[in-house]
Formats: structure tokens, C-alpha cells, sequence
């Protein structure tokens, strides 16, 4: 009966699903016959091991690795003598743009020209295509490169109109993730952090990056800001002004690319080595290859020295990884701890890079990963990506040394905790409760009412003392990184404070700016390997299949995430994701998260 059922849905599949065509990544008929490496660039790139979630899919979704490692052969490959980047509506944070500059910049070292064409307007995907020799675009694009703005959007009032209150309780001044829900505006610390950070962005990862990669048309960082002050600009204009080359269109311009790279003879090697799924050939109608497809990809182990890469991308939880409640992944402690288990015991990898792209989490879950940080007995690197603060900056002070990129969000060293009592909604709609308690604290995790006096005052209790351990952690962290900080001087880098990666190695909470290849290197060196070898890299945890995407899908199927879903799809993403905060409050009492969500645009 069970194979019987296998073969039908084998057919059914057969019979109502078409695989789409796959793009061959570039072969030439001759070697070494010239070409010009095709590499698009679009969306966010992952971090982490790459995942295949579908049957349907004949090539593997990008990481930022990936990426990095195709445009570092492409700089290698004898046959290519240029790269072409097509851009497309890239929404990278600001640290994956220092690593993808970081690589073009490595490129532009082979003396190979980089050609970029894009039908985006917004700012990050000009950024990566300005890091080219030349930019085309279509003449009917408009630049919307308008500087950098971050929103917080607040809920007391709304609470307020339906009966619920936020009690909060926090340690820090600049500890604001509590605020969207118990004020209606930003506190002056809130925007003074706030506003130190778009200083930077816009100063340095906006204008001075395009006024450097634009200077051979006499762009300058006065121009620049004069320009982005008069935004959106039409092409003509951003052509005048030099912002771009050419306005032309895809055919026109790629038929041009051969003899602008100096070789008229040169094809144009499509996907330029872009790895292909296992499941491209799949048959659909043979159930046995349908079982392959669903099964975990198996692992071919080697014996030759290795350096783990744990990934830690998303919100932290006690827990298993797994989709979060707006659909994005979470750092489940229970994972991590198995994949630093198994990096620490495997005898072939001699160095663990633990690589953060998260705004922290569950206190509790941040401290477990920590403290199986410290007991290695292999060292250890912490990589920033994107964000790495509160429970990031957290674990990454379990590491040896820490690395961020210059745009890294990291920091906000503080912590917060309550709940939101939801009594007053019942009473809005006539629904009242009647409690008999034992005990002082009996109500505490009563979603009813507040704190009372002696409720609050044990909570705030386990909130300093958690501050206390983290304060205390991130000074150990600094100890065995050979730095000497008193916490007198951490404390006033702390109190929820969050820097970009510029600002952190000024105050001294990381030891260099550096991408992951510069981890990488120093991780080489932390474990005596020969520095003139490329060690292989063993991604942890494992990328998921197909079956795992179902099995996570389980957490979107919950009342809440419908919710949620629904405020994503209208276009309220910022508010899912406090929406789904507050949730998860319900869970946990003490958080190390920074404001809200911090997103600099």
C-alpha cells in the first residue's frame, strides 16, 4: 500500500509540475578561448550553507560565499577576461556590501575590467554596480539614491485605544527595544544613537563610497551629497553628472561588452560558475529518484585540515534553529551547541569561525551558546556580518578574537524584560477574571495585570543581573583578546548603546575591521596552518533540503503567523517583526535585543 501510494504521487507530480530550464554556468568549446564571467548579483544573499527547498529549482540559491568564491575564480581563470555584473534589486544590509566591494576590489587586482548593468534605482544596488568600471542602465531609470533614513514605528497609543499595557523593564539608557511599545515617540537616547549611526552610513558607506568609486568622473563627496539632495535623478542626468556611463539597454549593451573588455572575439559564459542542484536531472516519474531528491544531501568527509564556519543568522532562541515567525530563520541554541560539539570534536578542523548576522535574542539562549564558545578547545573567530548586537555582540564575546565589517551593527550591550498585560481588552469586551493567589510573586507570569510592587521588584533583580553577567562576559572577551578595559569604561559603551563596526574598533568592543576571508586568514594563523594553503571550509550547521523546508513550514501554520503574514503581504514588515517580538515575550523574560528592528535604508 505505501509503495503504491509513493509511485501515485510520483505520477501526480510527473503529471503537474514542469522543472523549469536550467541556466548552464559558462563552459567554452576551446580552452582557454576568451570570455566575459556573467554574474548576477540580486536580492540577499544568504549566509550560511546554501539550501535547496526545491524539487523544481535546476540551480542552487547564492550565498554571499558563493558569490565571493565565483568572482574570486572568475580573477583567476586565465579565459576570463572580464566580469559583467547584472544587479538587480540587491537588499543587502551594509556589512554584505563592505564583503561584495571587498571581492570586487580583490577582482580589480587581475587588471580585468568589471562592466555592471542594472534596471534598479535603489541605493544599494547603485553601490554594488558603482564598484564597477563602467555602469549602464536603461534611459528610462531613475536613480533614487536619497541618502539613508531608519524608522521605529510605536504602539503605546494602539495599545492604549484596545486595553493592553506594555510593562516593561529595562537596564540602560539606550536600551530602547522597549520603547515602541511604552512610548509614542523616541526617547532623546534612542535618537541620539540613532542618529550617530546614519552620520556614519551616510558620511562614509554612502557618499564616500560612491565619490571613491566614481572619481574618474570627477564625482566628489560634495557632488555627491549635492546630488543626493536633488534625487531621484533622472538617467540623463545621473549620466551628466557621472554617476553612470551609458544608457542602453540589456541587448544592446552585452552585444557591446567584447570590445569593450578588448577581446571583439569573447562570448559572454552565461551564470559564470554558478553551482548547479542535485536535483536537476530529477525523474519525475521514478518514486526512488523522487526519495533521493527528498533525502538529506550526503556528505562526503575528508581528512584533510578543515575550518568550521558555524553561522549564526537570525533571531536567538533556546531551542532548534528553525523558521521564525515572520519566516526568517532563528539561531536555536540547541543547534548551535551540536554544531560548536561537533566542529570542536572532529580531529581534521583545527579553527572555528563563528559567523554572526543576528540582533541577538533569548538571554538565556545567548548565554548557552557563549559558554560552549569558551569551553572549546579550538580557537575561536568571531565574523560580523550585517548585524551582530545585544545577544550577537553577546556570543561573539565567547570568541578568541572579534571581527566586523566597517557597516556592521553591533553593540547594544544592555537588557530588557516584561510582558504586556491584556486585561483591560477583556474588560472592553465585558470579560472579567477573578485570580486567588498564593505567594507574593504568584502572578508574575500573569498576562492579566502588570507587576505589582514586590513582582516588579523581583524582576528587576533578574534584569541587573543579567546586565551584571553580560557586562562581565563582554570584559572576559576582551581580556582574552588582549585588550584591557576596566568595566567602569565598558559601562559607558554599554547601557544598550549600539556603534557601527567603525565606531565599535574605536571604542575598543572589536579588534579589527575584516571580512570573513580575512577570519579566515586569521584563523589560519590562530591554528598554525601553512599560510600559503587553502584550507577547506565545513559550513555548520548543514544547509536544509526539501523535507526540512516542509518540516519547518509547521511554524508557519500557527494562528500568529497568519497574523503576521497577512501585516507582511499588506507591506508592514517593520511592524510584523515587533508584532512578533512581543510574542515572543510570552516565552522568555529576559531579551537581549536593540530598538526594535534596526534597519538603516
Amino acid at each position: 500500500m505505501r509503495i503504491s501510494r509513493i509511485w501515485t504521487l510520483a505520477g501526480w507530480l510527473g503529471a503537474c509540475l514542469v522543472c523549469p530550464a536550467a541556466d548552464t554556468p559558462g563552459k567554452t568549446d576551446k580552452k582557454n578561448a576568451p570570455v566575459i564571467a556573467h554574474i548576477k548579483i540580486k536580492d540577499d544573499p544568504a549566509e550560511g550553507a546554501a539550501e535547496s527547498t526545491s524539487l523544481f529549482s535546476s540551480s542552487i540559491p547564492d550565498t554571499l560565499r558563493n558569490l565571493q568564491e565565483r568572482i574570486d575564480k572568475a580573477a583567476k581563470d586565465p579565459a576570463v577576461v572580464a566580469l559583467f555584473l547584472e544587479v538587480e534589486d540587491v537588499s543587502v544590509g551594509w556589512g554584505k556590501l563592505d564583503e561584495l566591494e571587498s571581492a570586487l576590489q580583490k577582482f580589480r587586482k587581475s587588471g580585468k575590467k568589471i562592466f555592471a548593468w542594472t534596471t534598479s534605482e535603489d541605493s544599494k544596488s547603485y553601490l554594488v554596480a558603482s564598484m564597477a568600471d563602467e555602469i549602464a542602465i536603461p534611459e528610462s531609470v531613475s536613480l533614487m539614491i536619497l541618502g539613508v533614513q531608519s524608522s521605529v514605528t510605536f504602539y503605546k497609543e494602539l495599545f492604549d485605544l484596545v486595553g493592553v499595557r506594555a510593562d516593561m523593564l529595562k537596564v540602560g539608557d539606550f536600551k530602547s527595544a522597549v520603547e515602541p511599545y511604552t512610548r509614542s515617540n523616541l526617547s532623546e537616547p534612542a535618537r541620539k544613537q540613532l542618529e550617530s549611526m546614519l552620520d556614519d552610513f551616510y558620511s562614509i558607506a554612502l557618499v564616500k563610497r560612491i565619490a571613491q568609486n566614481r572619481k574618474a568622473t570627477g564625482l566628489d563627496e560634495a557632488k555627491v551629497k549635492k546630488a543626493i539632495d536633488e534625487a531621484p535623478l533622472l538617467a540623463a542626468t545621473a549620466k551628466s553628472l557621472g554617476f553612470v556611463d551609458k544608457l542602453e539597454y540589456y541587448e544592446a549593451y552585452t552585444s557591446s561588452l567584447p570590445k569593450a573588455a578588448g577581446k571583439p572575439e569573447a562570448t559572454i559564459s552565461k551564470n559564470y560558475a554558478k553551482p548547479k542542484s542535485k536535483d536537476e536531472d530529477l525523474d519525475l516519474s521514478n518514486p526512488f529518484a523522487l526519495l533521493k531528491a527528498l533525502s538529506p544531501p550526503k556528505v562526503k568527509e575528508s581528512k584533510n585540515p578543515k575550518i568550521a564556519i558555524i553561522h549564526a543568522v537570525g533571531e536567538i532562541v533556546t531551542g532548534k534553529s528553525s523558521i521564525g515567525l515572520t519566516g526568517g530563520e532563528t539561531v536555536g541554541s540547541t543547534t548551535i551547541i551540536e554544531a560548536i560539539h561537533k566542529a570542536d570534536s572532529d580531529p581534521t578542523v583545527k579553527a572555528i569561525i563563528l559567523r554572526i548576522d543576528s540582533p541577538g535574542g533569548s538571554a538565556l539562549a545567548s548565554d548557552l551558546i557563549h559558554a560552549e564558545l569558551v569551553r572549546c578547545k579550538k580557537p575561536v573567530i568571531a565574523s560580523m556580518s550585517d548585524v551582530a548586537a545585544s545577544g550577537g555582540y553577546y556570543i561573539a564575546a565567547g570568541a578568541k578574537r572579534i571581527l566586523a565589517e566597517p557597516s556592521t551593527i553591533t553593540g547594544s550591550i544592555g537588557v530588557f524584560g516584561g510582558k504586556l498585560a491584556i486585561g483591560g481588552v477583556y474588560e472592553k469586551i465585558g470579560v472579567r477574571t477573578d485570580v486567588v493567589t498564593r505567594g507574593a510573586n504568584a502572578g508574575i507570569n500573569s498576562m492579566e495585570r502588570g507587576f505589582n510592587d514586590s513582582e516588579r521588584k523581583a524582576m528587576t533583580k533578574v534584569i541587573e543581573g543579567i546586565y551584571d553577567q553580560f557586562l562581565d562576559r563582554a570584559l572576559k572577551g576582551r581580556e582574552r583578546a588582549g585588550k584591557k578595559m576596566t568595566k567602569e569604561e565598558l559601562v559607558k559603551l554599554a547601557g544598550g548603546r549600539v556603534w557601527t563596526g567603525r565606531q565599535a574598533l574605536e571604542n575598543g568592543l572589536v579588534d579589527q575591521l575584516g571580512t570573513l576571508e580575512d577570519a579566515i586568514a586569521l584563523a589560519k594563523k590562530e591554528a598554525n596552518l601553512p599560510t600559503d594553503q587553502t584550507p577547506e571550509l565545513l559550513d555548520l550547521p548543514k544547509g536544509k533540503n526539501f523535507l526540512d523546508g516542509l518540516l519547518d513550514m509547521k511554524v508557519q501554520m500557527s494562528a500568529e503567523s497568519a497574523l503576521l503574514e497577512k501585516l507582511r503581504l499588506t507591506g508592514l514588515d517593520s511592524e510584523a517583526k515587533a508584532l512578533a517580538r512581543v510574542l515572543m515575550l510570552k516565552k522568555e523574560k529576559a531579551w537581549l535585543l536593540p530598538l526594535q528592528s534596526i534597519e538603516v535604508k
